[in-house]
């Protein structure tokens, strides 16, 4: 009885054995079959470059209080003051809190120059700053509005932004695959040859992603009677791109 286990049970380990070994032998077989088709005929490097604007729809400015005093207590205390008013204007204008981020908190002491004498610190100077993002472009006079009656006497801006880029960089890169594949078809044709295939394609010139090329104009003046006009302009976005074509008679 146990004789006959114990040939069932070797039996029935060779067959396991044997399976797995030809299910290994296939998977390798499967492997080695994978390729690349080498190129055979003339290859080709072209460098095309595609670009896509459209008016863009986020503003991002940094605007601040600027406070001195003859100590640092009073100096920070009066920019405490300021910049609490300067907070609640932004909640007012209807700015969303994670749009707002504070940039820089700093104190640093006023010296009195005087010739043949030692420096003298005759006062401080406190200084606090956010960074503001507009997501509602029509909103953003009033903004910038809003921040001078509040006290901010420190405005930077704005640069203007597009909130979702990719379907402007797909356009451009469109434009550049375009413009490269009538470049190849023109060397196909100088050297009597035909475009075969794209062997490869790489984006970026210098193996970077493509970034926005900001071409855009804000036009802010200052007027007791009127809204800050703005105006936003057109943002651009590039892509660069670098193909090898195959040519072939």
């Amino acid at each position: 009885m146990q004789n006959t286990f114990q040939t069932g049970f070797q039996n029935s380990f060779k067959l396991l054995s044997a399976g797995l070994l030809a299910g290994l032998v296939i998977f390798g077989t499967g492997c080695g079959s994978e390729h690349r088709e080498r190129p055979s005929g003339t290859l080709v490097s072209i460098s095309a470059q595609g670009e896509a604007s459209q008016a863009p729809d986020i503003a991002n400015l940094s605007a601040g209080v600027v406070t001195e005093a003859i100590d640092s207590k009073a100096a920070m205390s009066a920019n405490a003051e300021q910049m609490e008013k300067l907070m609640e204007a932004i909640d007012k204008a209807g700015i969303d809190k994670k749009d707002v981020q504070t940039s820089g908190i700093s104190l640093s002491p006023r010296y009195d120059y005087q010739q043949n004498r030692e420096r003298t610190i005759n006062g401080y100077q406190a200084r606090n700053t956010v960074n503001i993002t507009v997501r509602e472009l029509d909103k953003l006079s009033k903004v910038i509005d809003a921040l001078t009656a509040a006290g901010a006497n420190q405005i930077h801006g704005p640069s203007f932004s597009i909130g979702e880029p990719e379907p402007l960089l797909a356009e451009a890169r469109e434009k550049a695959l375009t413009q490269a594949k009538a470049r190849a078809e023109s060397f196909a044709k100088a050297l009597d040859t035909k475009v075969l295939r794209i062997v490869s394609i790489s984006e970026g010139s210098h193996g970077g992603m493509p970034r926005p090329m900001m071409r855009a104009e804000a036009a802010m003046v200052a007027k007791d009677s009127a809204s800050t006009p703005v105006a936003p302009g057109e943002s651009t976005v590039n892509v660069n791109l670098e193909l090898v074509f195959e040519l072939k008679k």
